[in-house]
């Protein structure tokens, strides 16, 4: 009697039909929570899109997990109790009773969540060792760098400003020319009255009919694209302090002044060493664990037992190729 399909040996460790299927499943709803397939069609077809990524990531991990191992790494009693512990608060648990059940309804126990905890815990201290260590950068990379894209570590141009609208009431006829005459003739007045030094503030609370009146009219700070293109040209030229004319807008009619404004700057050497620092590490880092991965894997004895689970295996080593190649600085590498 067959009571497990093998589908490959890796260093004498299994990987079941089981396994793979319970991993299928997961990718699938990963993919897309509300997947249903309407027939068997259509499931062979979405198996078929994940199945190389994921007898990939079957093998990888446990070669990682051989490997951690091999350096001795083991999740202690103290550290699973701690992160049950957690898991517990997390997830507002009272009790070990309730977090087994809980466990059962995910078809686990107690002793699959060690397995899987500690499987987690490898894979990352061996990513630690082997790779994250590795990404090291030195000055001169970091210079290097920083020198070759400045432009990622500009500002944004931004203004702050305040404003002041009066709108033009409007009817099925449309507006009443003499109703717009009075808006305009009422924002003419105001905008006097800001140039003979009385508070915007104030005078947005008392005549604009704008929900930023009750912030005395601000507004922003707000990136200088956002602006509309009409607000931008009017703008345009102007500094702190300075008040436009009155404008005309789809309501009725607009003050804005000037409160302040900053202009594209970049950001030094020194205040972006650290982000450069990661973003030479993220590239870096598909390298690295691709040279790290591919010789656990020619020195690892694997042994197929299912030639299109192989195949398949072999279109997923080539698409995480490809992946790798398609990050920014892989040309470097």
């Amino acid at each position: 009697t067959i009571l497990e399909q093998v589908l490959v040996k890796v260093n004498g460790e299994i990987i079941t039909k089981t396994e793979l299927e319970s991993r299928q499943v997961a990718a699938l709803r990963q993919r897309n929570p509300n997947f249903r397939p309407t027939d068997d069609t259509a499931l062979q077809k979405a198996l078929a899109e994940v199945t190389p990524g994921v007898i990939v990531d079957a093998v990888d991990e446990m070669l990682m997990v051989q490997r951690g191992k091999e350096l001795g790494y083991t999740m202690t009693t103290d550290r699973f109790n701690s992160i049950v512990g957690n898991i517990k608060k997390e997830n507002k648990i009272e009790s070990d009773d309730a977090l087994q059940a809980a466990l059962k309804q995910e078809g686990m126990t107690m002793a699959d969540l060690r397995r899987q905890l500690e499987r987690t815990m490898m894979i990352q201290q061996v990513q630690q060792t082997e790779i994250l260590q590795k990404l090291q950068t030195t000055d001169t990379e970091l210079r290097a760098y920083y020198d070759s894209h400045k432009n990622e570590f500009q500002t944004v141009p931004q203004i702050t400003l305040r404003e002041i609208s009066i709108n033009v009431p409007t009817t099925a006829q449309g507006i009443n020319v003499a109703q717009d005459d009075a808006a305009k003739a009422k924002a003419e007045e105001v905008r006097t009255k800001i140039i003979a030094g009385e508070p915007f503030p104030r005078l947005a609370a008392d005549y604009s009919d704008s929900g930023s009146k009750a912030n005395g009219g601000l507004v922003g700070p707000l990136s200088k694209s956002d602006l509309s293109e009409q607000l931008q040209q009017a703008v345009a030229g102007m500094k702190t302090g300075d008040v436009t004319p009155v404008l005309r807008t789809t309501r009725g009619y607009q003050i804005i002044k000037i409160e302040n404004l900053q202009d594209t700057t970049v950001k030094s050497f020194e205040d972006s060493r650290e982000e450069i620092a990661d973003k030479i590490a993220n590239e870096k880092r598909g390298g690295e664990f691709r040279k790290f991965i591919t010789k656990l894997r020619a020195d690892a004895i694997i042994d197929w037992k299912n030639d299109e689970i192989k195949k398949a295996y072999e279109v997923g080593v080539e698409q995480q190729k490809a992946e790798v190649d398609k990050q920014p600085g892989a040309a470097e590498k």
